[in-house]
């Protein structure tokens, strides 16, 4: 599958395991090379144009050659009106948890497919509804997975997800923080 990309070298522009993970399930052929872009964004931008915009950033920091195809992504959490990226630190984490605990929120991840000649930009929303969390769940996931490097404190394949997620409206697999069979798609009409 994929043919159209036999002549491109497939770099994944992520840290992320769960991205590489996904991208794997894919069967082709690629290769991890990650910059430390600034996720910095300016404060006029809201919801899905966020993730778009420091995907995008990620995406334009790379020097690429004339056969790669780069694939960049970011994932935050929307609720409220406000955005929660990755915790600075497990008081802002619990917090974060607090806040989405028995609510609906949206997990918005944006993605950027680029070449020397030609990028193209999407997003995708998933619906995530969260059960109420006591005290001692949150506490004790926190202990047991530190979810530092994941948007919203968490990660939807670990204990909490497994305990908390009453319903997904949408991919599972963007609230993981690739929507792979979207990319797919994008994938096969390049």
């Amino acid at each position: 599958m994929l043919e159209n990309l036999k002549n491109y070298e497939i770099i994944l522009g992520s840290n992320s395991p769960r991205r590489k993970e996904l991208l794997s399930g894919l069967d082709i052929d690629f290769q991890i090379i990650s910059n430390d872009t600034d996720e910095a964004y300016p404060d006029n931008l809201v919801c899905e144009e966020i993730p778009v915009y420091l995907a995008t950033k990620k995406a334009e920091s790379y020097l690429l050659k004339e056969n790669q195809l780069l694939i960049t992504a970011d994932t935050i959490v929307w609720f409220n009106n406000q955005v929660f990226g990755k915790p600075a630190n497990r008081v802002e984490a619990e917090n974060i948890l607090r806040t989405l605990s028995g609510n609906k929120h949206q997990v918005i991840t944006g993605v950027c497919i680029r070449t020397l000649d030609k990028i193209k930009t999407f997003h995708l929303t998933s619906d995530v509804y969260f059960a109420r969390f006591c005290d001692d769940e949150i506490k004790y996931y926190l202990n047991h997975y530190k979810p530092y490097d994941k948007a919203g404190s968490y990660g939807v394949q670990e204990w909490i997800g497994y305990i908390g997620v009453e319903r997904i409206d949408g991919s599972y697999f963007n609230v993981m923080g690739l929507p792979i069979q979207r990319l797919y798609k994008e994938l096969k009409k390049w």
